[in-house]
């Protein structure tokens, strides 16, 4: 069954492309409700609006709070055209149906993500007028077309332009969008709600209640991990920072499942170190990171580290790519780069490698970890705080007779800082400007110590050691200390600490007890 339209209302918040989607409902010959500003901007386009506020005989009030709360809106909405008892109540209060809704709301989510804004400010956007059209709307979807997304209006309009009428796929695929709107939204003001500090100054549960979701689809995937398993990824609709969601694709195949992972593992990692620094990632964790002058001479250092693992890994970038870092990285194959830019002598050098992934992020200041790490498991979801730098290992505790030198103190923290992204048991060995070894994701913490040094290509004389957590035992640093390892970085808290800081000294080593652990599963 298809739904003729007669008549519409339109009240936006995001006016982008409303003024002629309006003028062409008008030329197919639909009659056009309006509120506040977008009746001014139809009008002062030139197009006939009936203002709400007179079909309804109440003005706007309450600065705006209340304009559609009103029975000759909502049942003009929520009539069903073949119930012969809503038409005569329609026919009997003078109520005309309203057979399309085109709202989009208050930007709840931009105002709320906004340091700058006050409660008071924030509980301003949240719309009530607005959803209730919508769930109205979308709940007589048999009968009436809603739209809340502006990359809908050329789908609605060729729909009347060939039929006249609104199908009705098309109606229940735009009404579960609409319910789908305004539970993301209503999710929004929950989430918000329940981080603010209440009116008797108790801060707030760390977490709600109930944790609502919704996000967009933003892509389908090829396939996930595996080419059996079905897979997507869903934009977060409250970031606001730069991300994998907001970066710009330039060449390359489609990012995959694996790669999105990749991806976010080294940009997050790149993100912390800053400026001037590589990351190359593959299956999730750091084969190689580097610092340098330029983007080139960061690639270069991280690639050394294991150029074997490097093939077929992402590579993220601090800087802007120019042609020297575009030709080292078109010599072998990746997966794909990110970075905040890219010269235009970059670009063509890496459009010989066709398949790569090249992704332009903007501006690396702009990225940053927002809401909560999820985590699904069987017959539920963890939520916890995301993992961020501590403080400067500088300001950690000497245990041993011996302090860092200048040079140790300097691998100790770039050390520290990438093993914070290495997955447990880890263990990474550094020199100021790049990973020596790494030992991931091993289930003992010496095994961890003697794989690093595995993958080692360069002597470790004189390099930094890093942790995540405390060394149970003193084996894994004996085995570190046999390497050329001088000093250590780790979180302490073992019982048997004492014997580990008498082992460092017995060595010759510096050791910098931290106190914070950096497991990742």
């Amino acid at each position: 069954m298809s739904a003729t339209v007669r008549r519409a209302l339109i009240s936006v918040f995001d006016k982008q492309g409303v003024v002629a989607f309006a003028r062409e409902l008008h030329a197919l010959g639909v009659e056009i409700l309006s509120t506040g500003g977008t009746a001014k901007l139809l009008e002062d386009s030139g197009l006939p609006v009936v203002r709400v506020a007179d079909q309804t005989g109440f003005p706007e009030m309450l600065d705006g709070r209340v304009k559609t709360l009103h029975p000759k809106i909502h049942a003009g909405i929520l009539a069903v055209r073949d119930n012969p008892h809503h038409m005569r109540d329609l026919e009997a209060h003078g109520i005309a149906a309203i057979d399309l809704v085109v709202v989009n709301l208050y930007p709840f989510a931009r105002t709320a993500a906004d340091p700058g804004q006050s409660l008071e400010q924030v509980v301003e956007m949240i719309d009530i007028g607005g959803p209730s059209m919508v769930r109205g709307a979308a709940k007589n979807w048999e009968h009436v077309g809603v739209v809340v997304d502006a990359a809908d209006y050329s789908a609605v309009l060729d729909a009347l332009r060939s039929a006249g009428s609104l199908p009705r796929a098309l109606r229940l695929t735009l009404a579960a969008k609409a319910f789908a709107h305004t539970g993301s939204y209503d999710g929004a003001v929950a989430a918000y709600l329940s981080r603010v500090t209440g009116t008797d100054a108790t801060p707030a549960a760390a977490f709600p209640e109930t944790l609502a979701l919704s996000f967009p689809k933003a892509a389908e995937l090829v396939y996930g991990e595996n080419p059996h398993q079905r897979a997507a990824f869903f934009r977060d609709p409250q970031a606001t920072g730069a991300s994998l969601a907001s970066a710009r694709q330039l060449q390359g195949k489609p990012l995959s499942f694996n790669n999105i992972l990749d991806f976010d593992a080294a940009l997050s990692l790149a993100a912390d170190l800053g400026s001037r620094a590589a990351v190359i990632v593959k299956h999730g964790n750091p084969c190689g990171v580097g610092l340098g002058r330029d983007a080139a001479g960061a690639f270069a250092e991280a690639l050394a580290t294991d150029p074997t693992s490097a093939f077929g890994g992402v590579i993220a970038l601090t800087d802007e790519v120019d042609a020297a870092a575009a030709s080292a990285i078109a010599e072998a194959f990746y997966e794909g780069v990110i970075a905040p830019g890219f010269t235009v002598e970059a670009v063509d050098a890496l459009a010989r490698k066709k398949n790569l992934r090249v992704l332009e992020l903007g501006p690396l200041a702009a990225y940053r970890r927002e809401g909560w790490d999820l985590r699904r498991v069987q017959g539920g979801l963890l939520a916890q705080d995301w993992d961020v730098a501590d403080a400067p290992v500088r300001e950690g505790r000497v245990v041993t007779r011996r302090a860092p030198g200048d040079d140790e103190w300097k691998a100790l923290q770039f050390a520290w800082t990438v093993v914070r992204h290495v997955k447990s048991n880890a263990i990474v060995y550094a020199s100021a400007s790049r990973t020596l070894g790494i030992g991931a994701g091993q289930m003992s913490r010496v095994d961890a110590a003697r794989f690093g040094i595995q993958k080692s290509r360069t002597s470790l004389h004189g390099a930094a050691m890093a942790s995540d957590a405390f060394f149970p035992f003193r084996d894994g640093l004996d085995v570190a200390a046999e390497a050329g390892i001088t000093a250590v970085v780790q979180p302490g808290g073992s019982i048997r600490d004492d014997e580990v800081v008498k082992a460092a000294d017995e060595r010759g080593m510096a050791m910098v007890l931290v106190g914070r652990r950096h497991f990742r599963h």
